[in-house]
């Protein structure tokens, strides 16, 4: 019976493992439908490509299999959601730079910075110029970054305001459950344009009722990784700030008349794991009602 019981073990660890390794080698690609009557000056659907978590890393050579499937989607916006590169003393951002050079080519590329990017930024007395750097070389490769910013834009009759909100650092405690409160993304980016279709770039998506209460009509995060284990039926095990089964993992959310598209993310770090959890690239179709 032990015997059993210690192969049945070693079994499971091998599959764990292998599948592990099969999950950390690929992306696949989630398309998710977003209906509003705002959105009725479209004259047909347009294609929005939400990206985050990268991390730096790469599939395959430059990451062309990623690219290769952006392009194939032929999108009109490439939004960003934060944590391309890793934020610590000796972390890597040249596959990121790389890639957002490539990026520009295919369609108008807006970034938004997650924690990674945001601890870089703060604290350069630890990091130094490294965030000033990345920053400089993606605006090079004309990048949009919307730092506590707005970007107003035309899609076709619709007009869109892309928002970018960089929330406070202790929102990202482990362990700690930090309020955000609408007042504070006020404070930050501004009230809404009511006349307009309003996209919400925030990197946490545990803060999903205030940016409801905002008024965002879409809503782009990530941060969590899907949970790095998916439990069918239930979701994701974790999140970074040790929150068991979180309420959102990855997935595309409607709530209230607003949307959450929260992306499991492309790379991971520090703990290199996926389970029953592929990265992904997501393509958000806007359509009117």
């Amino acid at each position: 019976m032990i015997k059993v019981i210690i192969a049945v073990i070693v079994v499971g660890i091998v599959f764990v493992l292998l599948e592990n390794a099969r999950e950390l080698s690929r992306f696949k690609t989630v398309h998710y439908q977003i209906v509003s009557p705002k959105l009725s000056g479209l004259h047909g659907e347009k294609k929005l490509i939400h990206l985050s978590d990268l991390h730096d890393k790469c599939y395959g050579t430059d990451n062309e299999p990623l690219l290769r499937a952006i392009r194939k989607e032929q999108p009109d916006l490439i939004l960003i959601s934060g944590d391309m590169l890793v934020g610590m003393v000796g972390g890597t951002y040249q596959n990121a730079v790389k890639l957002m050079e490539k990026l520009t080519k295919i369609a108008p590329v807006y970034y938004t910075n997650g924690n990674h990017e945001q601890r870089l930024k703060e604290r350069t007395a630890k990091y130094g110029d490294v965030y000033a750097v990345y920053k400089k070389s993606l605006e090079s490769a004309d990048v949009t970054f919307l730092e506590n910013e707005r970007a107003e834009l035309m899609l076709d009759d619709c007009k869109v305001t892309l928002y970018g909100l960089e929330i406070p650092l202790k929102c990202y405690e482990r362990f700690e459950e930090n309020p955000l409160g609408v007042q504070c993304i006020k404070e930050c980016i501004g009230a809404l344009d009511s006349e307009s279709y309003n996209i919400l770039l925030a990197h946490n998506p545990m803060y999903f009722e205030d940016y409801k209460e905002w008024g965002a009509d879409l809503v782009l995060a990530g941060h969590l990784h899907g949970g790095v284990i998916r439990i069918p039926g239930i979701g994701g095990l974790i999140s970074p700030q040790a929150v068991l089964i979180p309420k959102y993992s990855g997935e595309l959310t409607k709530e209230d008349g607003s949307y959450m598209s929260l992306s499991k993310g492309l790379g991971t770090h520090t703990v290199n794991l996926r389970i029953f959890n592929p990265a992904e690239l997501i393509v958000l179709h806007l359509c009117a009602e």
